[in-house]
């Protein structure tokens, strides 16, 4: 296929699965493997800051890769119409999975850590509103995790 397209627009499609396989394989590492992990070695509540900075950088992983993967998509030469609209529909809903993770229950839940204070948010009352906030964010991580296998099945 890529010996019958245009050089620039070979390019663009090895770049669109570049940047795919990097979103995807940021949140696969941090949700699977690394979060796991540090949860598994140290106390909860520095397991928690360490995890949380991860997300917050996971976060401006995914603007920057979904803002590239906008761009990409709408200058792929290779696209047709159909598979342009849905790349840019599954990159979207990628974006959405990930602010509604950043900017709303992240923040949300950081707060609700900051206020239990020293004796950590499973000894406060603030425990049942973590854990809800924190199984939602789990099933936003899940969604957003099989939609970046799909995104990289379709960026090909």
């Amino acid at each position: 296929m890529a010996d019958s397209l245009p050089r620039s627009a070979s390019r663009v499609a090895a770049a669109r699965l570049l940047v795919a396989v990097l979103w995807a394989g940021a949140l696969w590492v941090l949700g699977y493997i690394a979060a796991p992990a540090v949860f598994a070695t140290v106390p909860s509540a520095v397991a928690g800051d360490v995890v949380g900075s991860f997300l917050q950088r996971l976060g401006w992983i995914s603007l920057g890769c979904g803002a590239l993967m906008v761009m990409l998509v709408r200058f792929s030469g290779d696209l047709d119409g159909a598979r342009r609209r849905s790349l840019k529909l599954l990159v979207l809903a990628m974006l959405a999975c990930a602010l509604v993770m950043w900017a709303g229950l992240q923040p949300a839940m950081a707060e609700l850590r900051a206020l239990a204070g020293e004796g950590g948010v499973k000894a406060s009352p603030y425990w049942t509103r973590f854990a809800v906030m924190h199984g939602v964010s789990q099933l936003f991580h899940v969604i957003e995790s099989v939609l970046a296998a799909v995104l990289v099945l379709k960026s090909r």
